[in-house]
């Protein structure tokens, strides 16, 4: 079980901005921040998705956030364009992984690969 993970990035403020603006469809916010290079996200008081500012960000990330449902993984890839991300995989079932598997991926302002996905079957 993981209890927390932390990608690199260039540009702190440009991140929380796009980060802010794609976790909240999905019910995650910007709990914490310890001092000027890092920012902790999260549900509840319990931060588990970190950035912090790197000289040289750390490269082939995969982040996927788990959504409660397909909208969800909808709003979260519309929302990440309009905030600068790159479309890395449009909304839809990817069935090669299990038949209910919907995701969603965009690339962050540094290149990491951030998807949303939903597990449930819709009937």
């Amino acid at each position: 079980m993981l209890d927390h993970v932390t990608i690199g990035v260039r540009n702190l403020e440009r991140s929380k901005i796009f980060y802010d603006a794609i976790l909240r469809p999905l019910g995650i916010e910007r709990l914490y921040a310890e001092g000027e290079t890092f920012a902790g996200y999260g549900i509840g008081g319990k931060a588990f998705f970190w950035i912090g500012e790197r000289d040289v960000p750390q490269t082939g990330a995969h982040v996927a956030f788990s959504a409660e449902n397909r909208e969800f993984v909808d709003e979260f890839h519309r929302v990440a364009i309009l905030a600068g991300g790159t479309d890395n995989g449009a909304p839809g079932l990817r069935p090669h992984y299990h038949p209910n598997y919907y995701g969603a991926f965009i690339l962050d302002p540094d290149g990491h690969n951030i998807e949303a996905v939903c597990h449930l079957k819709v009937n």
